[in-house]
């Protein structure tokens, strides 16, 4: 697939860091026990999707320590040894109760570093606002710190509420270093982001939302109705959600998606991600564990919705605000 015309790009936050518009999750990557990873898909399966990724355009890669248990980390550090220099990586500290210095903040990177291969990432994210032995106020200096030690490009928060974010992007100013992004979850079958202050305090701030989730684990694709039963790989079937009734209830918001796609040559993941992405200040991260997915993912870009099938989606999503 060529590399899309005219492919948006956002600037993270007040940061500068600029990248596309759509980025690639990677929660799947090296994860067995939610995802399935090593029986549903393998190893080369991922290693082209980030290929195809690449080849699309989208080179900014979201992932985690705790994702596989670093494993996550490990392959993309693999297969960035391929594509070397073409990749933009966004990872995540995980607050654990006995990381409780500032120096822990930067063992825990310097891991992360160590598994990706690299001497810096564009992007380090707090995965949760959890407070046990270390403050936020502390955990911030340590962030702070390593931006201007050159090991991080750009501090983010994620699952951070409104007063969560506005006291991080506090402590950081402090430092005289901007709060980039705050990753939560969103998508057209979970718009609470909207409803919570969690946009506009990130608006108001200059803080880009990161949208983990945006095809709600899958039910936004059109893959999965009533009529298909098809049971998706990993723990996900134990979500209500792809029960025959959950299904029927979003028949809806699919029919609405496939029409609109249709209209446009596009697939309902496609519309569903360009949806977010015509909100504004989002960045969608959507997972992909194979080639074909990642090539989708792409063609989320490079056009936009019209007004009129915008104002559609959120008014026949409006329940899930």
């Amino acid at each position: 697939m060529p590399p899309i015309a005219n492919l948006q790009t956002v600037t993270l936050g007040p940061s500068g860091l600029v990248v596309p518009a759509l980025g690639i999750g990677t929660w799947a990557w090296g994860d067995s026990i939610f995802w399935d990873y090593g029986k549903a898909y393998s190893d080369s399966d991922l290693e082209s999707a980030f290929g195809a990724a690449l080849d699309a355009g989208l080179t900014l890669f979201d992932t985690a320590e705790i994702y596989g248990f670093g494993q996550s980390e490990r392959l993309l550090g693999r297969f960035m040894q391929q594509r070397p220099g073409q990749a933009a990586i966004a990872t995540k500290y995980f607050p654990l109760p006995w990381r409780f210095s500032q120096q822990s903040v930067a063992d825990a990177l310097t891991a992360s570093l160590d598994r990706l291969q690299v001497a810096s990432v564009a992007l380090y994210q707090v995965h949760w606002p959890l407070d046990f032995l270390l403050s936020q106020q502390d955990l911030m200096l340590a962030l702070a710190a390593e931006v201007k030690r050159g090991r991080i490009g750009a501090v983010g928060v994620s699952n951070y509420s409104a007063n969560q974010m506005r006291e991080a992007h506090r402590y950081l100013a402090d430092q005289g270093v901007p709060l980039a992004a705050n990753q939560v979850q969103y998508s057209l079958l979970n718009r609470k982001p909207e409803t919570n202050g969690v946009i506009a305090t990130a608006r108001e701030l200059g803080v880009t939302i990161l949208a983990y989730s945006p095809l709600a684990q899958g039910l936004l694709t059109g893959k999965y109705t009533p009529e298909a039963n098809l049971k998706p790989a990993g723990a996900r079937w134990l979500d209500p959600r792809f029960s025959q009734s959950g299904l029927t209830k979003l028949m809806p918001v699919i029919r609405a998606l496939t029409e609109i796609g249709e209209k446009r040559d596009r697939t309902p993941a496609q519309v569903a991600l360009n949806w977010l992405v015509c909100q504004g200040n989002v960045l969608p991260i959507p997972g992909a564990k194979n080639a074909r997915q990642a090539a989708q993912n792409g063609g989320a870009l490079g056009w936009e919705l019209a007004p009129d099938d915008v104002a559609q989606l959120t008014q026949l999503t409006q329940a899930y605000c």
